[in-house]
């Protein structure tokens, strides 16, 4: 996964989501539930990649951080709980939808 196409496309195979541009800016794409318009997922383009936002559960925020160098605390979101993907290609993509999905269950309540 490294396009913006790709990850939004992943985003739409969970229930009940849809995308939004909140900050008037097309870089930026928000990733929403749409009961709770709670946010899952941002995708910006930032240093010639494609970084994707998302939210962790506090308990475990450092095991990807650890095991890969292209996930980072969050660029422009609290770093305690979210953490920024880097799509350089050095993150599997199995690695990239399980961190989407546990995002996307976090946010849902």
């Amino acid at each position: 996964m490294k396009t913006r196409k790709s990850v939004i496309k992943f985003c739409f195979s969970l229930p009940d989501v849809f995308e939004d541009y909140p900050f008037h800016d097309v870089n930026w794409t928000v990733m929403r539930h749409k009961r709770n318009r709670k946010t899952f997922a941002l995708i910006f383009e930032k240093d010639g990649h494609i970084w994707v936002n998302v939210k962790r559960d506090i308990n475990r925020i450092d095991f990807y951080r650890d095991e890969y160098e292209s996930v980072i605390p969050a660029y422009h979101m609290n770093k305690v709980h979210w953490n920024s993907i880097i799509l350089d290609g050095t993150v599997p993509d199995s690695a990239v939808k399980d961190m989407i999905e546990e995002s996307f269950y976090i946010t849902k309540q």
